[in-house]
């Protein structure tokens, strides 16, 4: 793959993308370029990759690259120059923004072959995320396998159908890692209120999440079947069920995952 590819952002899901392309050999350091706020996150990112850096967006377009990322801040759509209109036609672009949806993109960039929304999440920053994305027409198959191969630079990567799916994939996976830190939170909060030491709970709450999480990856079991496997009849972790159902644990996980994707539909439609 030869493509040249530019990014609007250096932060760390951006750093994540290109220093994972870059191993993989997708690219090589002359074929990215990378441009930022005046924040210094672009100068850590050329310094540590090789990959060239530029100025301001206006520099980065003048060099017509193949594929542009937006892994920007989503309010900084707002401050790009007039003059991208003209510099990005024929260019592929790719956004990683959050609640910035396919109308609002295709104004900023009417000349583009294609347009692609896509939701990353926080794993993606190890390689372990999971990654919605939709084209706005439908692409050639070049295009699709050049962006499969940049979001699957973050781990899974799954196309969707309609653009709503990614604002419900935002309640799930979006921001659902930050579902799965307060839930540690709690057990470690637990961990002390029956009387663990504070280094004890927090280190015990923490290792079974992570243990849990990699038997659920490795195993054939669903997660329901995993659950009833841990699960002894009158036993301890019945009784905890009990409770968390009795207080409407999965109740609570649903109204919340509604509460972000009416976040996301609310952002997007603003």
């Amino acid at each position: 793959m030869t493509n040249r590819i530019a990014f609007v952002g250096a932060g760390k899901m951006v750093s994540a993308i290109v220093k994972s392309l870059l191993n993989s050999n997708l690219f090589n350091e002359k074929e990215i370029t990378c441009c930022s706020a005046n924040d210094g996150t672009s100068d850590i990112l050329s310094k540590s990759t090789g990959i060239q850096k530029k100025e301001n967006i206006l520099d980065l377009l003048s060099s017509n690259p193949d594929a542009l990322v937006l892994g920007c801040k989503p309010q900084q759509i707002n401050d790009l120059p007039n003059e991208i209109r003209q510099l990005t036609g024929g260019t592929l672009i790719l956004s990683i923004m959050a609640g910035i949806p396919l109308s609002r993109l295709s104004e900023s960039f009417p000349k583009a072959r294609n347009i692609v929304r896509s939701m990353p999440n926080t794993p993606g920053q190890i390689g372990s995320g999971i990654t919605a994305f939709l084209f706005a027409k439908e692409p050639k198959e070049d295009d699709r396998s050049l962006i499969e191969g940049i979001l699957g630079s973050l781990g899974v990567v799954k196309e969707v159908a309609v653009e709503l799916d990614i604002d419900r994939v935002t309640a799930i996976s979006g921001s659902g890692p930050a579902y799965i830190f307060e839930f540690t939170c709690a057990l470690q909060e637990a961990g002390k209120a029956i009387g663990l030491s504070e280094e004890h709970s927090n280190e015990f709450a923490k290792q079974t999440v992570i243990g849990a999480a990699k038997l659920m990856e490795n195993s054939s079991f669903s997660p329901e079947e995993l659950r009833n496997q841990v699960t002894s009849p009158n036993g301890t972790t019945q009784a905890a069920l009990e409770s968390l159902s009795a207080n409407k644990f999965r109740n609570i996980i649903s109204e919340a995952a509604k509460s972000a994707k009416s976040r996301s539909i609310e952002l997007s439609n603003a």
